[in-house]
């Protein structure tokens, strides 16, 4: 099975957000990778709910909506109703994980799990039947256009085995650096989702580095 291409609007450009947007849109993407950062849980700031509900406006791919902040059980309602499909929490962020993957399930979105790169994938093990999908950090989250994290195969590699006896249908979603030089070997190493920013929007032609990281195995 080919990958899932989540292009990250960060790395949009937020003067046109229209036209990238209506770029994905035809292009060869799967999803619409949406950072929400508070400037609390990560030092930096993104998106709030009008600029989601404008993105979802145009948007005919579904909003993969990752959550870089504290306290996300306060403001899980207010994503779906701002259109996310899909709602990653961080491992970290969260007192009660279950009790917050049951409410992002019971909001009708798919419920997923974020791990900082320090976090070992072992954390999740008696949550992991549960979840839709688990994010692996390859980058220390808050900025885009960092360096990709070498151990990022070796978690991959774990996950993939904790898959097999737990959740075999899991979807594992790699944000950080992904570009298609290391696509292959993350695919390889068990990733079946690919979020990609500025491998994307940096691009003379960002619809054909789409079509490339999508069939990158």
């Amino acid at each position: 099975m080919k990958p899932l291409i989540s292009p990250s609007i960060l790395a949009a450009d937020f003067a046109n957000l229209q036209r990238d947007v209506e770029m994905i849109n035809q292009s060869e993407a799967d999803w619409i990778h949406v950072d929400i950062m508070d400037g609390v849980f990560v030092p930096n700031i993104s998106f709030g709910f009008p600029v989601i509900q404008a993105i979802k406006k145009h948007a005919t791919k579904p909003l993969d909506v990752h959550l870089m902040i504290t306290e996300p059980d306060r403001y899980l309602q207010q994503f779906a109703e701002a259109g996310a499909s899909i709602i990653t929490v961080h491992f970290e962020a969260c007192t009660h994980l279950h009790r917050t993957v049951q409410a992002i399930k019971d909001l009708g979105c798919k419920a997923s799990v974020a791990l900082n790169p320090h976090t070992s994938v072992y954390q999740l093990e008696s949550i992991l039947s549960d979840l839709d999908m688990v994010l692996i950090m390859s980058v220390n989250p808050g900025f885009g256009g960092q360096k990709f994290i070498n151990a990022t195969y070796r978690k991959l590699h774990q996950l993939t085995t904790m898959c097999s006896e737990y959740r075999p249908e899991l979807l594992i979603e790699v944000d950080g650096g992904v570009n298609l030089q290391n696509a292959p070997e993350l695919i390889a190493a068990g990733a079946n989702v690919l979020v990609a920013g500025n491998s994307v929007f940096a691009d003379a032609n960002p619809k054909l580095a789409i079509a490339n990281l999508k069939h990158s195995e």
